[in-house]
């Protein structure tokens, strides 16, 4: 077996790794960090996301760094401002035990005053910047790259894909001709190869797990329901399961946004990530997500890269996206650290062939379950419920003239009327109301079929936090979030009938939350 001690680390960065539980490495791993340590080429790492790149990169970044030499030595560029942070974090982590080697993020939607006093304070021995805010700190002469020794430029696909060419042209010329460049990409478009050809000299190249590999422990399912009913039906798969922790992904910043305000107004503890957030705002938003005081986050596909919780119990997709990579990389937010998750689609009913192209193009299956009716979620509630109830534990002793008190008061009633007016009461806390069906009917398409990967499966979908998760199957489930006091989980009054789609009476951006600015455009975050 392959040790990290095997792959010529030091002492300190093995201690480190010893904390972190790391014990075997990945295969990109394996095979980048001997090649990176032992020789000062150029190299091209191919591999997924979610594959330990960062450590493959990082680990021979921190042996290769002397701290007692007071200029920048290193830069990591990434696309975005989470995935930044991500990386300056466990660089920090690894490197704990070495000499103190100096790491700063930076990045917009952050105060760049605050970034240049970090960089006048102190030697920044590595910088991990998005290009943007790093050709912003460039002109105002914070950040000197001429000492520069190693570059890496991670995702490189991704900054390609957000516009970032100009500006990685850009950088490429205030760093010295004499340096390393290391590139990792879990693609290797044109665009990139001519990338190659221009900055890097003779590289290494290593590919691993290029294809796209979907987590097996990821149940992907499907529901057919018509464009204006996607929000009603995303409240009814809340309403089943009040331990749902879940990111739900929309194209645009405006349906993340509207689609947030939407759940907000009605009581849900939902917020969105996007681009046109502050730091602050998104700083935020993400603490009360990781600390599971926010059990609903909805989200761009940029905007969500970086994002590293590991109890998410579903992945709800409001529109598929274009590329199977996104879908890989969007379903792979549950399913982690060894637990079961879905991936739910909110499919239109003539849409069945884009399900079929992912089926084809990932190896997968999608298996279609019904939209759950009121009914259906007020039966499975109230029998969690009272599950709870007999397995509630008497951990204090209730005093004797409580207990004849309320005997007293309810001498006249009978065990059944006892019984239901406490379901009554339980009934008014879930505020559900009968609404119409909103399974669409599907247009025959997939080879064929009338149904999904599996046929004419049928079920409502699965998932949760154990029995009281109620989504009728055996998932794991995650953190348990706030709800407020209320049993109902993340709500309080609601409408019948059709959800919102972001249009007629809801206005985007009426402001019912926290503040945030408004996007008049249509794009990406």
């Amino acid at each position: 077996m392959t040790t990290f001690k095997s792959l010529g680390l030091s002492e300190p960065i093995l201690k480190a790794l010893t904390d972190l539980g790391f014990e075997e490495p990945s295969a990109i791993q394996a095979q980048a960090i001997p090649e990176l340590l032992s020789d000062s080429r150029d190299l091209i790492g191919l591999a997924q996301t979610g594959t330990g790149k960062t450590a493959a990169f990082g680990l021979p970044l921190l042996e290769r760094v002397d701290s007692e030499y007071p200029h920048t030595q290193a830069l990591i560029l990434a696309p975005t401002r989470e995935l930044g942070q991500q990386i300056a974090g466990q660089l920090e982590l690894f490197g704990k035990y070495q000499p103190k080697i100096n790491i700063l993020a930076v990045y917009g939607g952050a105060p760049i005053d605050a970034q240049m006093r970090a960089l006048r304070k102190s030697p920044q021995h590595v910088i991990i910047a998005t290009p943007g805010r790093l050709i912003d700190l460039i002109n105002r002469r914070a950040i000197d790259l001429k000492f520069l020794e190693l570059l890496v430029l991670d995702e490189a696909d991704e900054m390609l894909n957000m516009g970032f060419k100009e500006a990685l042209d850009e950088i490429l010329t205030y760093t010295p001709k004499e340096k390393m460049t290391w590139l990792f990409s879990a693609t290797m478009p044109y665009e990139i190869q001519s990338m190659v050809n221009s900055y890097m000299n003779n590289p290494i190249k290593i590919s691993v797990d290029t294809a796209q590999r979907v987590n097996v422990n990821i149940e992907h399912q499907f529901v057919s329901v018509n464009h204006r009913q996607k929000t009603e039906a995303l409240k009814r798969f809340i309403d089943l399961s009040p331990e749902l922790r879940a990111v739900v992904f929309c194209r645009t910043k405006l349906d993340t946004q509207g689609l947030a305000e939407s759940l907000m107004e009605e009581g849900y503890q939902a917020d969105s990530l996007h681009g046109d957030l502050s730091q602050a705002q998104r700083d935020r938003v993400m603490k009360r997500f990781k600390s599971n005081q926010l059990p609903i986050l909805i989200a761009t596909d940029v905007a969500a890269r970086g994002i590293d919780v590991n109890d998410l119990t579903h992945v709800f997709h409001f529109a598929l996206p274009d590329d199977a990579a996104y879908y890989t990389h969007r379903s792979g937010r549950t399913a982690r650290a060894g637990k079961k998750g879905i991936s739910l689609v909110f499919n239109g009913p003539n849409d069945m062939y884009r399900l079929s192209r992912l089926e084809k193009q990932l190896g997968i299956n999608f298996e279609k379950v019904d939209i759950p009716a009121a009914e259906d979620i007020e039966k499975i509630r109230i029998e969690n419920w009272a599950q709870d109830i007999l397995a509630q534990p008497m951990k204090k002793r209730i005093p004797q003239e409580v207990l004849e008190n309320v005997e007293l008061l309810w001498a006249n009633l009978s065990k059944e009327e006892v019984i239901a007016k406490i379901l009554g009461k339980e009934l008014e806390k879930l505020n559900l109301r009968g609404g119409e069906d909103l399974n669409a009917k599907m247009s025959t398409g997939r080879g064929g079929r009338s149904g999904g990967g599996g046929g004419e499966r049928r079920r409502s979908s699965g998932g949760g936090g154990g029995r009281s998760g109620g989504f009728r199957g055996d998932r794991e489930g995650g953190g348990r979030p706030s709800g407020g006091g209320r049993s109902g989980g993340y709500r309080g009054s609601r409408d019948g009938g059709d959800g919102p789609s972001f249009q007629g009476k809801k206005k985007p951006f009426s402001g019912g939350g926290s503040s945030r600015p408004s996007s008049k455009k249509r794009g990406r975050s």
